[in-house]
């Protein structure tokens, strides 16, 4: 589902309202555990966190006008949805959190190539989520990303 929010807590605010508090939850788990130098804002219609064009003049090479993607949630039709560039690009840190998610959940894991579903918000791992937060710096991510996707 799209919302047209122009901050994050706009688009928790237009959410359905049994998922306003998960995502609050979320919103907090992640901007307390993600490392200095992300930013938080609205991107591609998701509550996002990017490298900003401060940090990063480049930009996303898709989209150069638009700050470097990192990590984004959305809520969507049946599940809330966690995108996370790093489980993506990062084979250690995919492999890393599919053998942690058993430990952390019954449910089982419901994921794309960096996409992680949701179905059932009180089984959302929020301490894993916080541990995976931390596995990347800004400097590791644009690293990554010169060396592996900017150049596909």
């Amino acid at each position: 589902m799209q919302y047209k929010a122009n901050s994050p807590e706009d688009y928790i605010n237009q959410v359905p309202e049994e998922r306003q508090e998960t995502l609050r939850k979320l919103r907090k788990i992640i901007k307390n555990n993600l490392p200095e130098g992300f930013e938080e804002g609205i991107q591609y219609g998701m509550i996002g966190y990017y490298v900003p064009h401060s940090t990063y003049p480049d930009g996303y090479h898709c989209k150069p006008e638009e700050p470097l993607p990192f990590m984004s949630f959305a809520s969507q039709k049946a599940s809330v949805n966690l995108y996370h560039s790093g489980i993506y690009a990062i084979p250690e840190i995919h492999d890393w959190f599919v053998n942690e998610y058993p430990k952390h959940c019954k449910r089982k894991l419901d994921m794309g190539k960096s996409c992680i579903r949701f179905k059932k918000m009180e089984e959302i791992p929020f301490d894993l989520i916080a541990e995976l937060c931390k596995k990347i710096t800004v400097e590791q991510w644009i690293n990554v990303y010169e060396t592996n996707i900017k150049k596909k």
